[in-house]
């Protein structure tokens, strides 16, 4: 069980309020320190969240923290809190950092360990670390005009649903699309699209927004399902099922979602146009419906 709060912590607001939470305090984050022998830093041994905040309140708490949970049950690792305890904790992160709009990495990694060792230690307290930083506000004149990205061959892991703090494949893909002037790389394995190197995938084909289904191969993206269930709830075919090299290429439409990003349409792939190398109507609905969905929530704080 995670240790509670102290009273200094919860008292120590303000002007000098921390800004992150590491194991159980509040704190500046110049104060933050980790053990260089913690298996985070020498392994990559931890898996992580990122959680949107709009207006003070958590996107979407529980399935981040169901997320989370997987994560961690996949990679071995026993949750240092309970739901309820992240919720607090959580809460009074934003608190302290003003409310408003911010975006919360949280990581969890399995601890610090006598000596650097591939197998599991014994017995180690995992190492739980919170930020919270100002939410890059939309550029509505570059959504509108859509973005590019490129393919590239999916060289991850086989577990791509663990969210992991292990992005060295992430990065590098990511790194070739920005050099190639683009901004997403798009991962192609065994002859199918699977999802950005950061983000989810959708296309529109025939008029169906389609998206591949869930599994080992892309990360269950709390964006993406929200998507689907915005789009049910107003009428909009959806399918969940492979996207074919070719399907990608000949779509009426393509998108990449991210918590941060939201809702991004992609007008060009490999230099080549979506559609009429525009963002399409099902995007600008689908970005209204949304845009919708944030301002509830804001309003409900």
């Amino acid at each position: 069980m995670a240790q509670q709060l102290s009273q200094h912590d919860k008292d120590n607001m303000n002007e000098h309020s921390p800004s992150v939470f590491l194991n159980g305090h509040f704190l500046a984050i110049e104060d933050a320190c980790v053990s260089v022998l913690d298996r985070g830093f020498l392994l990559g041994d931890g898996v992580y969240e990122v959680i949107p905040v709009f207006g003070g309140s958590l996107f979407r708490l529980d399935q981040h923290l169901q997320r989370l949970q997987h994560s961690l049950d996949g990679v071995r690792i026993a949750n240092p809190f309970e739901p309820q305890h992240w919720a607090n904790v959580l809460e009074e992160l934003v608190a302290r950092n003003g409310g408003g709009d911010l975006s919360v990495y949280l990581q969890v990694t399995r601890g610090v360990a006598a000596k650097r060792d591939h197998a599991f230690p014994s017995a180690c307290t995992p190492t739980v670390f919170l930020m919270a930083t100002p939410l890059a506000p939309i550029d509505d004149a570059s959504a509108e005009r859509g973005v590019s990205a490129v393919t590239r061959d999916d060289i991850r892991w086989q577990r791509c649903d663990i969210k992991a703090i292990t992005l060295l494949p992430n990065v590098l893909l990511r790194q070739e699309a920005v050099d190639a002037g683009a901004a997403e790389a798009i991962l192609i394995r065994d002859g199918e699209a699977t999802e950005g190197a950061a983000s989810n995938l959708f296309v529109v084909d025939q008029g169906v927004l389609i998206t591949p289904p869930k599994g080992p191969r892309l990360l269950p993206g709390i964006t993406r399902d929200l998507v689907l269930e915005l789009a049910q709830a107003n009428g909009l075919p959806t399918r969940e099922e492979g996207i074919s090299i070719a399907r990608l290429r000949d779509a009426e439409e393509v998108w990449l979602t991210s918590s941060t990003r939201e809702i991004l349409a992609v007008v060009s792939i490999d230099g080549e146009a979506v559609g009429d190398g525009r963002p399409g109507p099902l995007w600008a609905r689908m970005r209204g419906i949304y845009q919708e969905y944030k301002q509830q929530l804001r309003k409900h704080r």
